[in-house]
């Protein structure tokens, strides 16, 4: 009993000293001064000058540089090559099956 009680105690005081020192400024260290929250002129002309800067940058903006030229031209297989590529995967699938069981893996 006295054993878990000091493991507790222990613990307890353990806890309330990491809580005590998590929010404690170190030296040189201030903490910001309060300041009055904004009035609504202040939030509105604020709005307004984000608006207009918003308006610059999307003019002064040219979206033609964000996209490359031209990305090629892929390369257009005929009936007869899909054909064949087909044949060749379906030919190594069946070879795939026929050959025997790899016997390194997990054992059952």
């Amino acid at each position: 009993m006295k054993k878990s009680l000091i493991a507790l105690t222990a613990a307890l005081a353990a806890i309330f000293a990491a809580n005590v020192s998590a929010q404690s400024t170190g030296p040189g260290e201030d903490k910001a001064a309060a300041s009055a929250p904004a009035t609504k002129e202040q939030k509105a002309a604020a709005k307004q000058a984000r608006k207009e800067e918003g308006k610059k940058v999307s003019k002064a903006a040219d979206v033609a540089d964000d996209k490359p030229a031209s990305a090629g031209k892929a390369k257009v297989a005929t009936q007869s090559e899909k054909k064949a590529a087909a044949a060749k995967r379906k030919a190594a699938g069946a070879e795939a099956t026929k050959a025997p069981k790899d016997q390194s893996g997990p054992a059952s």
